[in-house]
């Protein structure tokens, strides 16, 4: 695994834009001033504990849903048998990111699974291809997710419109939202953006309803779970007969408290770092909110002192702790690996990257190759 310096395409915000990528520029956001090369071999390494740790995710939700044991992931009660129906019917998931420190060498260790509203899905899956393609035509990536996506809507069921809803002035969520949009219509199905603001409730037919007052069906909504729970508004979740992607049981593989319900399940695995609900059984740990975002509110702690902190709106939740593990880092840049699953499965990596050992909201994206010779790619 190498981090090497490369000069950027002279039309790269040509090329961004016209893909969709708007905010390409933001902070830097896109770097292609530099890639990551992996040998095919570790992408191997990658995928292999891809698919594992996503199997062990699973796991864990069954323990989770068999005991209730919901209390510890901040769950309201109300909702506790809209997610234990939701799993025991497999309501359709379409992707999910699991966030990996992973140096080349040793074993990839599971940081966070972002299963709910994972975001960057344009960028890994078209942008960075294409930029393969311009920069080093001959080479590969890790990178099957587009035609994954498509094909995973191929398997939902039903023929109706989804609606795709996301904020109103959030242009990332928006990026994300317009390119998962492309990928349903390429499988074949209508679709329709709502904003989130703008989903309204028909109370005698008990349904979520657009602005023309048409009955929602399906639903993807890039709106956190953990949101919904909170808001008045999401009691009408419960009772109705929308269709959400991603579904209900898909809000306990997105809470921190995951981490330390898998090391309890498979304590000293390979793949997982020590985490605990319970405070001071490490002395040098990450504590993070069970429902932060984008590291807001993280700290990493090495024997009492704070060694890095980011602000944020959880400060109030209850905390995890997990056991440090230091980010590989190439010349002052630490990286950590998205590795994406669609439908259950390994589709592909990207790399973002920050000056700071905790990942944040301003991180930066680096595309990645796969040394000549080895293919494990796709084509958007």
């Amino acid at each position: 695994m190498l981090r090497i310096r490369c000069a950027p395409r002279t039309d790269a915000a040509r090329s961004l834009e016209s893909q969709g990528l708007s905010f390409h520029g933001v902070d830097d956001y896109w770097n292609e001033k530099a890639f990551y090369q992996f040998t095919s071999d570790q992408i191997d390494v990658l995928e292999s504990a891809t698919e594992t740790l996503h199997a062990m995710c699973l796991q864990a939700v069954r323990h989770v849903v068999h005991r209730m044991d919901f209390a510890r992931l901040g769950i309201p009660r109300r909702f506790w048998e809209k997610i234990v129906e939701s799993f025991a019917e497999e309501d359709f998931s379409l992707y999910g990111r699991l966030d990996l420190a992973y140096d080349g060498s040793s074993p990839p260790k599971l940081l966070e699974y972002n299963a709910d509203t994972p975001t960057s899905v344009l960028e890994s899956a078209v942008c960075q291809w294409y930029w393969l393609a311009d920069v080093f035509p001959d080479a590969d990536q890790f990178n099957s997710l587009h035609e994954k996506l498509v094909g995973r809507w191929r398997a939902l069921g039903g023929s109706g419109a989804v609606h795709f809803a996301s904020l109103r002035e959030n242009e990332e969520d928006w990026v994300s939202v317009a390119y998962l949009m492309d990928t349903a219509e390429q499988a074949g199905r209508e679709v329709r953006w709502i904003a989130i603001e703008d989903i309204g409730w028909d109370s005698a037919r008990s349904r979520f309803v657009d602005e023309d007052r048409n009955p929602i069906e399906t639903m993807f909504k890039l709106y956190p779970w953990e949101w919904i729970f909170r808001e008045d508004f999401g009691r009408h979740v419960l009772g109705n007969g929308t269709m959400f992607i991603e579904p209900p049981w898909k809000a306990i593989l997105s809470c921190k408290g995951l981490l330390p319900v898998l090391w309890e399940l498979f304590p000293g695995h390979e793949l997982l770092l020590p985490a605990y609900f319970q405070p001071g059984r490490l002395d040098a740990y990450a504590r993070k909110p069970l429902y932060s975002r984008e590291g807001a509110n993280v700290e990493l702690v090495r024997g009492g002192t704070v060694l890095a902190k980011q602000e944020g709106p959880y400060g109030t939740q209850a905390c995890i702790e997990q056991a440090l593990h230091p980010l590989a880092c190439f010349d002052g840049h630490y990286a950590v690996i998205g590795s994406w699953l669609v439908g259950g499965h390994a589709a592909g990596i990207c790399i973002r990257e920050d000056a700071s050992p905790i990942t944040t909201d301003q991180s930066r994206f680096v595309p990645h190759i796969i040394e000549p010779g080895a293919s494990n790619g796709g084509d958007p």
